[in-house]
């Protein structure tokens, strides 16, 4: 096996260009290398429903084989299913094959260890790139392949266990699985609320997974993407819709109105489900915006907890502050009793329960926050010259900041707004956040006057 350099490993895990970064031979190099990782007996594959999934599958599920390792096949499966099984299951470690929201010609792989715990992205994910690129491997006994995909039972009733569903609804639900994966789960998840006594009517669109996406990626992030659930939530008369990416690991919901709910805001909502039951408990957040998420748990007598932005900053903070719930804007939600890991399903049945006791429709739980803590929502900017604009910003503005904040990017805080600037770490590109005490006004107007100082 001769040696060969590979572009497909990102800060955290894999994605590339199929062809060109992500191939077959790519896989079955990353699947010995994995199965040459200390103690690594039993792994955990799951695959997306991507054209190209299948065999990179495959390829991978070969490469695990050939150095010595069962695979615990969960097949067409969400990420979070594959994090579930891996902890359910006592895996030495799990993979998942996915690109989530990329575009069609990509793909890629999510890997995680014991625990479903985030690999080390400066030594484990760093070694086990070296190790594939290096293809020398010893010879071991083959493994075999063990066919897992009975897991999903246990996923749903581990998910269900979340809320108590004699008390769901009645509620119309509409959910948008995209052509992904999401849709299997969700039956499953569903088919066990009814034998729980939920009431639940449920409206299924784009349900079948499909390898084409013929209504686009899923990315409902996008505000472009956002009408087709809105609309579908308001002509259904839904009391909450629901839209997934492609491998579930983030949801996104809408309110009866068919409008967005900004992810900072749900974060918001659930850290204060949380500590409702569970009062002095630790919720993290990310520092993009958290005036809103700071406020509701203080006022639920939580505890704060601030983190990197990023699944493997946020479960290691989690992990090590024992906080119960972490949340990101950017709809990445994570769970203390689900492996420390982050769920697309759990979230938006934490809201229908919250919707059920307090029998209030979405848009009055999170209105009153969203007018208190208005927030721009994030906005990109590609510039040339990043570190010249990001100096530019600083000194126009530093001066008159009530406190600095370097945990990730920087976070300046005035007495009536706060904004976050972020570098990409992989393009020249910068993030900002604004947000405000009550001032959507003033939120426009330092968007554009920190807009303007951005591109110079």
């Amino acid at each position: 096996m001769t040696a060969r350099k590979i572009t497909c490993f990102k800060a955290y895990d894999l994605r590339g260009r199929l062809g060109e970064d992500l191939d077959e031979d790519v896989a079955w190099r990353v699947g010995r290398a994995f199965a040459a990782r200390p103690g690594t007996r039993r792994v955990v594959v799951g695959r997306d429903g991507r054209a190209s999934s299948p065999a990179l599958a495959a390829a991978l599920i070969r490469g695990l084989v050939e150095g010595g390792v069962e695979v615990l096949d969960i097949g067409l499966a969400g990420t979070e299913e594959m994090y579930f099984a891996t902890d359910h299951l006592g895996a030495d470690g799990g993979i998942e094959v996915t690109a989530s929201h990329n575009p069609i010609d990509y793909n890629g792989m999510k890997l995680v260890g014991r625990w479903a715990a985030p690999l080390d992205p400066v030594t484990e994910l760093a070694e086990l790139q070296a190790l594939a690129e290096r293809g020398v491997f010893s010879d071991v006994a083959p493994g075999w392949v063990t066919d897992a995909t009975a897991v999903r039972m246990d996923y749903a009733r581990r998910v269900c266990d979340f809320i108590d569903a004699a008390r769901l609804g009645p509620l119309k639900l509409l959910v948008n699985a995209g052509n992904g994966v999401a849709g299997p789960a969700f039956d499953a998840i569903a088919a066990e609320l009814e034998r729980r006594g939920a009431r639940l009517e449920v409206v299924r669109l784009h349900h079948a997974p499909d390898p084409g996406f013929p209504h686009g990626i899923p990315n409902p992030l996008l505000p472009e993407n956002q009408p087709q659930t809105g609309d579908a939530v308001v002509a259904h008369g839904a009391n909450l819709g629901v839209a997934w990416d492609g491998d579930f690991d983030r949801c996104f919901l809408f309110d009866e109105q068919g409008r967005f709910v900004p992810g900072e805001y749900v974060v918001g909502l659930l850290a204060a489900a949380f500590l409702e039951h569970h009062p002095g408990e630790k919720i993290v957040h990310d520092p993009r915006v958290v005036l809103n998420t700071r406020e509701v748990i203080a006022q639920a007598g939580g505890r704060a907890v601030q983190s990197r932005t990023g699944h493997a900053f946020v479960k290691q903070v989690m992990r090590a502050s024992g906080a119960i719930y972490g949340g990101e804007m950017s709809a990445h939600h994570y769970f203390r009793e689900f492996a420390h890991a982050d769920s697309g399903m759990i979230p938006w049945l934490l809201v229908a329960g919250l919707m059920s006791r307090k029998r209030q429709p979405l848009s009055r739980l999170v209105g009153d926050r969203m007018a208190a803590y208005p927030s721009s929502g994030e906005i990109n900017f590609r510039l040339s010259d990043p570190d010249a604009a990001l100096a530019r910003v600083l000194a126009a503005l530093e001066g008159a900041a009530l406190s600095r904040d370097d945990t990730d990017g920087i976070s300046l805080e005035f007495p009536q707004w706060r904004f976050n600037l972020r570098r990409s770490n992989t393009e020249p590109v910068v993030r900002l956040n604004v947000e405000s005490r009550g001032d959507a006004g003033l939120v426009a107007a330092k968007v554009a006057e920190i807009s303007a100082l951005l591109v110079g």
